[in-house]
């Protein structure tokens, strides 16, 4: 039977967009799946907006793009605007609830509020709100092997930013634990 997963993660520039992204692709990869990562920037990089999407398969993907997503990472509002009524029925819209305040109704979908900004900080690293977000994500749908995420941060980390793994594996435990 065909695995694909079709993935979106939007917000502002400097949010981890791109890094979630590519760390998902890449933790594909290392699990023995297909992935495209494919970035799309804003006029600006760091606030402005940016997104990607992101395609997992067991089988070769022919095609990075998509219409529909089976899921939706929102890091902000405008992003939430743009892009939710993009998500296939059925599928799974995460948004941040420290940032987006209102009701998201959306009743053909599965709909979790996460407040990574306010967790992130929680931890007193912010820029680890990213994580936060993975954390519930990798929890409600269950694609990885808890090694292959940390392998893949290992990675995209380096050697130089290697004394930031421990706050990146806490900000995935606290998205985790933060979604129902």
């Amino acid at each position: 039977m065909l695995m694909i997963r079709r993935i979106r993660i939007a917000g502002f520039g400097g949010q981890g967009v791109m890094l979630t992204g590519q760390l998902l692709a890449y933790a594909a990869n290392l699990q023995g799946l297909y992935s495209l990562w494919v970035p799309t920037y804003g006029p600006e990089t760091r606030g402005g907006t940016a997104n990607c999407s992101v395609v997992i398969s067991d089988k070769p993907i022919h095609s990075p793009v998509f219409q529909k997503s089976d899921d939706l990472m929102a890091f902000n509002e405008p992003s939430l605007a743009k892009f939710m009524d993009r998500v296939s029925d059925g599928g799974n819209l995460f948004y941040n609830a420290s940032l987006i305040k209102k009701d998201v109704q959306c009743p053909q979908n599965h709909v979790y509020g996460v407040p990574m900004t306010e967790l992130a900080q929680a931890l007193d690293k912010p820029q680890v709100a990213n994580m936060v977000m993975l954390g519930a994500y990798l929890k409600k749908v269950d694609i990885f092997k808890e090694d292959v995420i940390l392998d893949s941060l290992k990675h995209f980390l380096g050697a130089k930013k290697l004394a930031m793994l421990p706050v990146n594996q806490k900000a995935l435990c606290v998205g985790y634990e933060a979604i129902e």
